[in-house]
Order: C-alpha cells, then structure tokens, then sequence
C-alpha cells in the first residue's frame, strides 16, 4: 500500500454516500425498526427487566423495574425521531449528536431485552465499559498525536505490548507500580522513535513500517514471555495493580459515583489526557503548529516552523502514551503480562482514532462504544441469552467493522498525513 493510498482509504471510510445527514437518519430509522421487530414485538406485555443501579460506596437506589415491551417500542420511537430529524431538518450541527442519541437506544433496547425476566447489574456493565475503554483512550490519542502530524501510527499494538511488558517487569522488580507505569512510557516511546527514525529519516512507507514494528514487538514480547518471564514468574512478572482511588463525597453519587470517581489511576490519566490534547491541539499555539506540520507542511515550513522536529516529537510523544495504554493491561488490570494479550486492541484503538476524526473527545467517544460491546458480550453470555457465545466474543469487532465501514459518514483526515516531507 503506497503511503498516498492511506489518505484515500481513510477519506473513504465513511462510504460513497451523497447525504451523510441522509445515511445517518437511514441508520436510525434501521435501528428503530430492529429495536421495535426483534426486541419489541415478540415480548410478552407482562415481561420486565430488573436493572440494578447499585454499588457501594454510592447512595442506595431503588432497583429499576422496566417494562420491556413499552419500553423499547419507546425507544423505537426515539430513534425514528432521531433519524427523521436528520433527514428533515435544515443544515446544521448536531448531526453527530442525533446519530448517537439512535445508536444509544439501540444499545438500551438490547440491554432491557437481554435482562428480560432477570436481573441485569446496569451499574457493574458501565464500570466494566469504562476500564475496557481505558487502554484504548491511550491508544486512539497515541494515533491522534502522531497523524495530527501527518504521521500515520499502525504501531500502536506493539506499543502496548511493549508497554504492558516492561510495566509488568519493572512493577515487579521494584515493587513500584509508578516506576512501571514510567517504564511503560519509555517502551512505547522508543518504538514510536523507531517509527519516526525510518519513516522520517529514510521516508519508508509509514504503513509497513507500523506493520513491521508491530510483528516485531509481538515477536519478541512472546519470545520473553515463553523464555525469560514464565521460568522467574514470581520475581518478573507478578507486580501488584494500582488500587482504585476514590474521590471523596462525588464516589457517592448514585450510578455514576462508582464508575468514574471510584477507578485507579490509568482513568483518571486517561481522562486528563483527553482534555489536555484537546485543549492543546485546538487552543494553543503547539497545537495550531502541530495541525499546521500535518495539513500543509511546506506552507509550515516556509513560515519558519521545524517539519521534521515537530513530527519526531509528536510520534515519541504519542509512543509513549501508547505505552502508557499497554501498561495499564498489567499493572493497571490485570496483574500479569501473557503474550499477545491487547488481541488486537491497538487496531481497535486506531479504528476508534478514525471513528473520531482524529479528535481526542470523539475518539474518547468511540473508545466507550467499543468498550461497551466487549462489556456487553461479556453480561450477555452469563445472562444465557440465546446467542451463540461465538457471535458474542464478536461482538467489539462487529462495532469496529461497521465504525470504519461508513457509520459516521465521509471523514477526512490531515491533508499530509502519511505523505513523506523533504525540504528542497
């Protein structure tokens, strides 16, 4: 793949549609009619689902009964409302928004569907889809970072086995979670020093390269795991996890409380760091430079800015958030490094980057649907429904394929993303 073809891979990622105001209230009109024929019209009048909304340490509430047959033909409602609205409805913002507003009462829909008859723990599901998202926030700002640059990051699966890897070992050797978080940051951030050396040096093709790097990381983390961390397994590779830190009086507050104000450090990073890229990319002189390097380099670089400086930057910088992202597989969740463990996650991480426009808050967005299908499938197989648990484990792939597929309509990433740049 040449390095223009990224760009047209990515331009076309939302579909040939015309109208994506037109193919956006399609979608909610589809999901509407899913909502009221599989999840509406089949149900018993009588059936209800019991939602438990409580964890400690919030204020008690009451378990909510939901009627399920009224229920979603509600949702039904909202969702063809939503769609006839962006078909009807002059031009304006908000698109995005009503788009969002279908595809969350088809989630709700199928969640009251699935807890039909049983009871559903709706507060541990969102606290679930929030640490799922988290390594994946890291990832899609990873690629945000660099492509914001016009450097293209496939590598981000490598990053993070990088990251989770040395995080593991050195939160082991040390007993310092912090120093293993460091340690994380430093694998990723060679790696992505490595990708700026030859894609920036030498003007490799940034695709092959990011592919190259990830077979390499992959190769090598499971060549340590088999040979060096699985024979010392008590002294390499059982560091402790970070423990969740509450706020004081906000963990309180019912639903809410537990799954954002009750969770260990990567989230609350994860969060700072969205509303930092965000405010420097957008509001800050970096940021206009960096926007700048990534749509017009020359026009940059004839204004006096350093190209090649400020990419090498932006692809270390962004490297070691990613290998913050893989760190938080280890010492932030799990406890342990196994080899091929982020199974593919980084590519969900850059499928969420492109389904939020190379935007920190929407791609942080996007990152919470893919965390919320992998949460998902995970309820619903303890839940018995009647799907077979294969489809299931599909089920954030499934949401990664439609996402790049042409959900959100035509997108258009950095004008000189993954175009090498020589001064003349």
């Amino acid at each position: 793949m040449s390095q223009l073809s990224w760009a047209a891979v990515t331009r076309a990622a939302g579909g040939g549609v015309r109208s994506r105001r037109h193919w956006h209230g399609a979608v909610c009109v589809g999901l509407a009619l899913a909502i009221a024929w599989l999840l509406a019209a089949g149900v018993d009048g009588s059936t209800v689902a019991r939602l438990n909304l409580n964890a400690a340490p919030a204020t008690s509430i009451p378990v909510a009964v939901v009627p399920v047959r009224i229920t979603n033909f509600a949702l039904a409602f909202v969702s063809v409302a939503a769609g006839l609205a962006l078909v009807l409805r002059p031009r304006g913002r908000g698109t995005y928004a009503l788009l969002a507003l279908g595809l969350v009462a088809f989630g709700l829909a199928f969640v009251i569907w699935a807890a039909r008859g049983s009871e559903m723990s709706l507060e541990g599901m969102l606290s679930s889809t929030l640490i799922d998202a988290v390594p994946l926030i890291f990832g899609a700002l990873s690629g945000v970072m660099c492509e914001r640059s016009g450097v293209i990051n496939i590598a981000i699966e490598g990053q993070f086995l990088a990251g989770a890897l040395l995080g593991a070992v050195l939160g082991s050797v040390t007993g310092d979670l912090w120093l293993g978080m460091v340690g994380g940051a430093l694998a990723g951030a060679l790696l992505g020093a490595l990708l700026a050396f030859l894609c920036l040096r030498y003007r490799a093709d940034q695709i092959i390269v990011g592919f190259v790097i990830v077979t390499f990381a992959t190769g090598l983390t499971t060549f340590l795991d088999t040979q060096v961390l699985t024979p010392n397994q008590a002294t390499l590779n059982s560091p402790n996890t970070f423990a969740p830190i509450a706020v004081p009086l906000l963990d309180r507050i019912p639903l809410l409380g537990p799954i954002v104000f009750d969770q260990n450090v990567f989230l609350y990073l994860a969060l700072a760091l969205v509303a930092v890229i965000h405010v420097g990319l957008f509001h800050t002189r970096w940021g206009l430079r960096v926007r700048a390097v990534g749509e017009h380099p020359r026009a940059a670089d004839t204004l006096g800015l350093r190209v090649l400086f400020i990419r090498y930057r932006n692809v270390i910088l962004g490297g070691a958030i990613g290998g913050v992202g893989g760190a938080a597989f280890t010492i932030g969740s799990t406890g342990q490094f196994t080899a091929s463990m982020t199974s593919g996650l980084g590519y969900v991480a850059l499928a969420s980057m492109i389904f939020g426009r190379w935007k920190p808050l929407w791609a942080a967005s996007a990152c919470l649907l893919f965390g919320f299908a992998d949460s998902l499938q995970s309820n619903l197989s303890v839940l018995n429904v009647p799907i077979a648990s294969a489809f299931l484990l599909m089920a954030p792939y499934i949401a990664v394929i439609l996402a790049v597929a042409g959900l959100v309509g035509r997108v258009r990433p950095p004008a000189a993303d993954g175009v090498p740049y020589a001064r003349e």
